[in-house]
């Protein structure tokens, strides 16, 4: 598929070439990114927001895109990140298909997509990609990096690679590490993609796109973003009517199902296959332990900080709760005044984007005492 660029989106060249951690290298690459509110003359209120895998950097309706963005209960004018405060950022992951440059992109050494000859993506090049944005716009030191999910490991990474670039760190449901749990979800979304016949060794087009592959690795990863909690009481066991279900002895017979299958449908030709693949990699290879001789602690008590706050929730089994915990700890050690903070949200993984009345004041409250 071609990349899906939303309206007002900013962009930001890449120094060319643009090496890999992995090795390779990109030329004439770019991050995608939007901003809210103003910087002060001190340059030194801007806040900077790393996304989940599949977001792009539109997270609110500002001047250039007036439509509601991903995080739009969160950010804005007197809104917990209050944009008559702050100056914000919002980069969109470098390998994704919104914006910045990614598998689905235009190799300008052939003229065709990427595809498979895009570089192995680690979680610290898009920190890396993301630390030039912020260099471009003049802010020599963040007041707060705040990295969700996929985000949070960007933001550690960013972090590590970048003493001082930042004064505090927000972590939402993130980690220091994936788990095996995460790893072995994220195995099976790609092995799905890579089973469906279109998919082809990623030379799939618009007339033969590998649906079937995204719809199951999307599926999975629904599943995984909520909790059983939720799952039980939004759907019960409620089923289909009866003209409602597949003329199919095993097809869809459950509400649960039905929403399950329509969710990957909006889903699968809205995210570029490749892209999927290479982000959710980079996501299983990322270990903070790399940085601290084999310890996650120590590698995060690299991490020099005034102030932390990792912020998780008891029903999150993608990035379970003592992943934050263990966040928290470390940046301690490290020096910061870091808080860890368990919530009580029903809603799992996917809490920080759905329950704002419990995350709203969670990071109103931090962004207040810096």
């Amino acid at each position: 598929m071609s990349e899906a660029i939303p309206p007002g989106t900013r962009f930001v060249a890449l120094p060319s070439p643009f090496p890999f951690k992995r090795g390779g290298a990109l030329h004439g690459a770019r991050m995608a990114c939007e901003t809210w509110g103003e910087l002060n003359a001190a340059r030194d209120n801007a806040v900077l927001i790393f996304t989940g895998l599949s977001p792009n950097a539109h997270a609110a309706s500002n001047a250039g895109n007036h439509e509601p963005g991903w995080w739009e209960a969160m950010l804005g004018p007197g809104k917990p990140i209050d944009t008559d405060r702050w100056f914000v950022v919002c980069v969109n992951a470098l390998g994704s298909c919104k914006g910045s440059t990614g598998a689905a992109s235009i190799n300008p050494a052939t003229g065709q997509p990427y595809r498979l000859d895009f570089p192995d993506l680690s979680i610290e090049d898009g920190a890396r990609a993301a630390h030039h944005v912020v260099q471009s716009l003049g802010i020599e030191r963040l007041a707060c990096v705040i990295g969700n999910s996929m985000g949070g490991m960007t933001a550690l990474a960013f972090l590590l690679l970048h003493p001082g670039a930042a004064r505090t760190h927000i972590n939402v449901s993130g980690s220091a590490q994936a788990l095996p749990f995460s790893i072995a979800i994220r195995s099976l979304q790609r092995e799905a993609i890579r089973l469906d016949p279109n998919w082809n060794q990623g030379l799939y087009d618009e007339h033969a796109y590998p649906e079937n592959g995204m719809r199951i690795a999307r599926k999975l990863g629904v599943v995984t973003y909520r909790s059983a909690m939720e799952w039980d009481g939004r759907f019960g066991r409620v089923r289909l009517d009866s003209e409602c279900r597949e003329d199919d002895p095993f097809g869809q017979e459950f509400e649960v199902e039905r929403y399950l299958e329509g969710h990957a449908r909006r889903f699968v030709r809205s995210f570029d296959p490749n892209c999927y693949l290479y982000l959710g990699r980079s996501m299983d290879w990322f270990d903070v332990a790399e940085y601290g001789n084999g310890d996650v602690l120590r590698g995060l008590a690299n991490i020099k900080l005034e102030r932390a706050l990792a912020i998780g929730v008891h029903t999150d089994i993608l990035f379970p709760l003592q992943q934050q915990e263990q966040v928290a700890d470390g940046l301690r050690a490290g020096g910061a005044d870091s808080e860890f903070l368990p919530l009580p949200s029903p809603q799992g993984h996917d809490a920080f984007l759905v329950d704002i009345d419990r995350f709203g004041p969670a990071i109103a409250g931090f962004l207040a005492k810096i």
